[in-house]
């Protein structure tokens, strides 16, 4: 695949421009709750409530949206494990284009559904025997299609930026801005944007415990590999950072905390108790960082990126129970 040159704020104001009219802009939440708990804050910036229900959308819809007439007559390919495979296939059918999608087996079945609901023709394949970018190479060239990643592309990384552009629009300058973290593309795109318009911010991700490869990256100074993890946090079960995102990472993200999958129900269960929001685990990785004390936050103004809310109905009531 063509490399392309690394992501930069400018990229990012450029996406905003293609997003424009046809991505949400997501609200901002607070909660007295969560303020007295932590004594900060809290500023949740909501993209459970983006098109197709998480952030993914913006990332997908700029790359495709900067195809040239070639690419957009051969169509689009990606992998993912859900997220990503919707809003590839929602932003191919805005345009008018192609889009077929490598998902796990056991990728939730709600997410299989909405993706091909929305259009996109699904492969499935054996995360735990199978690589799923062996696969995106191999299909990609067969077909002639342009492989779009979940996260290591510089298109993607800047429409993911755009959600903190507009969280910091609304709030002003923040002291922290806490990220989910699988792949790195919304982390990164969020460090971008937060560096340039709040100076000074800290930027934590927040990865699952038992899928720890992007701290473990920057305590070695290096990309790390790790198995496919164990996780109910099913968009953060990458095993590896990529090639743009970890640069990013690397220069402007302070630390990466990790919680665990009783903390992200804990916190499922907040959101849909006090705040009347159905969070996916994924999208409560954030959030349970802050609320759970791993990092201190108080006195602080803080930006928590809810990232999405998709997540099967009879699963989230069992999280719940």
């Amino acid at each position: 695949m063509q490399m392309l040159p690394a992501p930069t704020f400018v990229d990012v104001i450029d996406a905003a421009a293609h997003l424009e009219g046809v991505a949400h802009r997501t609200p901002v939440f607070t909660s007295s709750t969560a303020n007295e708990r932590t004594g900060a804050s809290l500023f949740f910036k909501c993209e459970n409530f983006q098109r197709m229900g998480a952030f993914k959308f913006r990332g997908a819809y700029n790359a495709i949206s900067h195809f040239d007439y070639v690419q957009r007559d051969a169509g689009v390919l990606t992998y993912s494990s859900g997220n990503h495979a919707q809003a590839t296939a929602l932003s191919a059918r805005l345009a008018g284009i192609r889009a077929t999608i490598i998902m796990p087996h056991d990728a939730p079945a709600a997410k299989v559904a909405a993706t091909q609901g929305y259009g996109g023709e699904v492969i499935i394949y054996d995360r735990y025997k199978e690589n799923r970018e062996e696969i995106g190479l191999r299909l990609s060239r067969e077909r002639g299609m342009t492989l779009v990643p979940p996260y290591d592309h510089p298109h993607v990384i800047a429409g993911q930026g755009t959600a903190v552009c507009e969280m910091v629009e609304e709030t002003g300058p923040l002291d922290m801005l806490f990220v989910c973290l699988g792949g790195g593309g919304l982390l990164a795109g969020a460090a971008l944007a937060a560096a340039e318009l709040s100076p000074g911010c800290r930027v934590i991700g927040v990865e699952p415990e038992a899928g720890n490869d992007g701290q473990q990256s920057l305590a070695k100074g290096e990309i790390v590999h790790i198995e496919v993890p164990h996780t109910i946090a099913d968009g953060a079960a990458a095993t590896h950072l990529g090639i743009y995102t970890f640069p990013i990472i690397q220069r402007l993200v302070e630390t990466v905390v990790t919680v665990t999958d009783v903390q992200l129900i804990e916190t499922m269960r907040f959101f849909a108790q006090r705040m009347k929001m159905v969070v996916e685990p994924t999208g409560c990785l954030a959030a349970a960082a802050v609320m759970s004390g791993i990092v201190p936050v108080e006195g602080k103004r803080v930006g928590v990126l809810v990232s999405g809310g998709n997540v099967d109905l009879a699963r989230f009531g069992q999280f719940l129970a």
